[in-house]
Parts: structure tokens; C-alpha cells; sequence
């Protein structure tokens, strides 16, 4: 890891008497990464479509919705600066602009849009040819060529050209893997606005309050940060909490319900995935059940979390597919997980009980990644969701989420109890109530803290 340290972290201002984020610093150690992969990995080049990757490699961005199109192309040769052929407005305002690069570097380009040019209009063809074309002049023409994404079309039109094409994302996944001092205070920085989110959330969220409104909301507060985009919110309540589907509807939501929230954003290319649960009005014992497991069970996993550790140590700390009620690791993934984070939301490391028992990698310095748990109730009810980021650090984990998730919190109008009746406590339990009244109440889950409820 560097030395550098960054000062004032969350301030966004540049000034002259800190050193903040240096974004100098940050294009040059994350090419420099992506060069240093390409002199060891026995490859001549890289094609790169992958939106990521063209950010980590010569740090543009014409904003996301770009994303889906392919339509923008470097190449990274051995011993050279890269070349982006972008969009003919865009390539002009690099030229002017972004002179980390020489001018000359900055070309104009077009591809098929995804097949909206015909493919005998020869687009892919021409684009093979003059990428091939660079390659001889380079001596490189006959060296393995890396490409991370590809069209089948423009795959076989390279092919055509001679060239050897192989897989080139294992190569940029293992050049991005370690972060560099300005990438984790960008990624902090980043979680620092999903806080304020959520608060935001946390004081609004209310009897009645619709999944969709919940993602107005959050987008409103992050675009009022600076947020570049906000890729998804996924809100969900009630009873589509379980199983989880992953997708936020316009479901109103009534006293009692927990929801859970996933926050996944961009701040200067840096994202988040940051889930949280909150109950609302109430909560009852299975509820808090559910939270505290899920709670210990993202614990453990943050406790295995340091340098000379594998991911296999992480994986065996998540629950099993069989503690969560499934019948495979495969129909449990993405439920207790972890997935390396930056430019993208999924890199490396990811850590499943589905393959790291079995294929583990070192936990190393430098590392940012997001481990996520779920727990359904018992009766299958609902669910609790938790996610924390970590950064890798020498001392061992680093959590950069900062949202209070130690207890489950119930936000929303408060239901306070005025008379205790004297009825057994197993039959309260039976009936959702662990028997004292924390039923209701801003309730925190069972064993963490002591019950907060009205007059008894």
C-alpha cells in the first residue's frame, strides 16, 4: 500500500494547503497498474470495451449511457500510452482537455450500435482492420491479443485480421484488484452519500410510504451529493422480502414491515452496494431473530476479513445455502456473498460458499470488497438484509459503511404499548411478541440491547 494519506476525507473541494484525492495521482497509478499486467502476462495488447476498463486505463468518461452501447474502444499495446477511439464530439473534447495522453491518442470512432449499422456495412471490418494494423506496425501482430468484452461480429471480423484473440478481463480484474490510496478515499467518499441516504431514508420512511417513493427519495439525496449516477436502489418490504426479488415495486408499506434496502451508486466512477434493513411503525421476535442472525453472521465474516487470510476463511464464515432454508449454493448465491468493489460493482475478490472452499485466493492489502448476509424468519415471513464495505488494511478490515447496523432500527410513526396484559410469555412468542411488550416500540433485535418500549 502507498504512504500517501489523504486528507479531510468527504471534502470534495480541491485546495493548496491539504493533499486531498489527487486525481494526477490516481490516472497514473491505476495505468501504470494496467501496463505492468500487460509487460507479465505474455499478451501484445489489449482490446477493451468494458466501460470500466476504458475509465481505469485513460480515465474518461462521457457518462453512463455509454455503458451498454460498445461503441468506445482502446487499445493498450505493450510499451505504449493507450488509444481510445470514442465518439467524434467526445474525441475532441479529450484532445482539448485531457492532455494526461498525447493528443493523437484521442481518435474518433464509430461502431455498429449494436447492430443498428448493418453488418455489411463493414463497420466491424474496417475497425479489425485498423486496430490489426497498429499491431504490425508495433510488431505485436503476432503476439495474443486480450479483449474483455466483444460483439460476436467484431470478434470474428479480428479474427479475420490474424490475430489470436484470448480473454483479457481475468487480466484487467487482477490489475484492478488492489486499489490505490486515491481509489479507496473515492470509495469512502462514495459511502459517505449512502449514509446521508439512508438517514434521510430512515427519518421519511413511514406507514404508507410506497417501495418507488423510497428510490425517489434516495435518488434525490445522492444527485444533491454529486453522485454520477445512481445505478440501482433496490427497496423492498414486507412480505417480498422472502425470497428476495431483487427489484422494488410500487408495494405500500404497513405497520410492522421490515425492508430492506440495496444502495448502488457512482461518485467519480467509484461505486457502492450497501444494503440496509429497517422495520416500520414496529417490529416483532421473529423479525429481530432473523436481524440478530443475519447480524452475527456478517460479524463473523468481517472477523476473518485480514491480510494472510483466504477467501475460503471469509466463505466458511457465511451461512450455508442450508442454514438459509435453500437447497444448493448455487439457488442461495447472492444472498450471503462477497464481491470486490470500485470503477465496478463486481470485482475481484468474490467470495461464495459456492466455489472459494474450493478455489480460495489471498485476502491481501488493499483489497475493497462488500460482504452482504440475509435471514429469513422463521415462518418465512420476511427477512432481514445487511451489507457492510470493508477496506483490506494491514491491522485487518476497515468498514467504510457507516449507517448505524448494529440493531435493527424502526423508523417511522412509534406505537407506544400504555398497558401490559399478564399473559404467558411462550404464548406471546406464538403469537410475535416476545412477551415484555417489544412488539412495539423502536425495538432493537433480541441480545443486542435492551427493549425500548412506553409505559409498561
Amino acid at each position: 500500500m502507498p504512504s500517501h494519506s489523504i486528507a479531510s476525507p468527504g471534502a470534495v473541494l480541491g485546495v493548496d494547503w491539504e493533499e486531498r484525492v489527487n486525481f494526477d495521482r490516481l490516472r497514473s497509478e491505476r495505468l501504470a497498474r494496467a501496463m505492468r499486467s500487460l509487460e507479465t502476462s505474455g499478451l501484445g495488447a489489449l482490446v477493451l470495451f468494458d466501460m470500466n476498463n476504458i475509465r481505469y486505463t485513460t480515465a474518461t468518461h462521457i457518462g453512463n449511457w455509454a455503458r451498454d452501447k460498445l461503441f468506445r474502444c482502446v487499445l493498450l499495446m505493450r510499451g505504449h500510452s493507450p488509444i481510445l477511439w470514442d465518439i467524434g464530439s467526445a474525441a475532441r473534447q479529450h484532445r482539448t482537455h485531457a492532455s494526461w495522453l498525447p493528443a493523437d491518442n484521442w481518435r474518433a470512432g464509430i461502431s455498429s450500435w449494436r447492430g443498428s449499422i448493418p453488418e455489411d456495412v463493414g463497420v466491424e471490418a474496417g475497425n479489425a482492420k485498423r486496430i490489426a494494423g497498429l499491431l504490425r506496425e508495433n510488431g505485436l501482430h503476432d503476439e495474443p491479443v486480450g479483449i474483455d468484452v466483444v460483439e460476436i461480429p467484431v470478434l470474428r471480423a479480428l479474427e479475420r485480421e490474424g490475430l489470436h484473440i484470448v480473454n483479457g478481463q481475468e487480466l484487467m480484474q487482477q490489475a484492478r484488484r488492489i486499489k490505490t490510496v486515491d481509489e479507496i478515499a473515492l470509495l469512502d467518499h462514495s459511502a459517505a452519500m449512502v449514509d446521508a441516504a439512508y438517514d434521510e431514508l430512515y427519518r421519511s420512511l413511514h406507514v404508507g410510504m410506497r417501495e418507488n417513493d423510497c428510490v425517489a427519495l434516495v435518488n434525490k439525496v445522492l444527485y444533491e451529493l454529486g453522485s454520477e449516477e445512481v445505478e440501482a436502489v433496490n427497496a423492498i418490504s414486507g412480505e417480498r422480502c422472502s425470497p428476495h426479488p431483487h427489484v422494488f415495486s410500487d408495494r405500500i408499506t404497513r405497520p410492522g414491515d421490515t425492508a430492506y434496502f440495496d444502495i448502488i451508486h457512482s461518485f467519480n466512477g467509484y461505486r457502492t452496494c450497501y444494503y440496509r434493513t429497517l422495520n416500520v411503525g414496529s417490529s416483532n421476535a421473529q423479525q429481530r431473530d432473523a436481524y440478530q442472525r443475519a447480524r452475527d453472521a456478517i460479524d463473523e465474516a468481517i472477523s476473518a476479513v485480514r491480510p494472510g487470510a483466504t477467501t475460503a476463511d471469509v466463505a466458511r464464515a457465511l451461512p450455508s445455502a442450508a442454514d438459509l432454508g435453500y437447497g444448493s449454493e448455487e439457488e442461495a448465491f447472492g444472498l450471503q456473498y462477497c464481491h470486490g468493489i470500485g470503477l465496478s460493482v463486481w470485482e475481484q475478490p468474490l467470495i461464495s460458499r459456492y466455489h472459494s472452499l474450493e478455489h480460495p485466493v489471498p485476502v491481501e492489502e488493499g483489497m475493497v470488497f462488500a460482504l452482504e448476509t440475509y435471514w429469513p424468519t422463521k415462518d418465512g415471513s420476511s427477512a432481514a438484509r445487511i451489507e457492510e464495505e470493508v477496506v483490506v488494511t494491514a491491522d485487518g478490515p476497515r468498514v467504510i459503511t457507516r449507517f448505524p447496523a448494529d440493531e435493527l432500527l424502526v423508523a417511522g410513526t412509534r406505537y407506544w404499548n400504555g398497558f401490559s396484559f399478564a399473559v404467558d410469555r411462550s404464548d406471546r412468542a406464538d403469537r410475535g411478541d416476545d412477551g415484555d411488550g417489544a412488539g412495539r416500540g423502536a425495538a432493537s433485535y433480541a441480545g443486542r440491547s435492551s427493549d425500548t418500549n412506553g409505559t409498561e
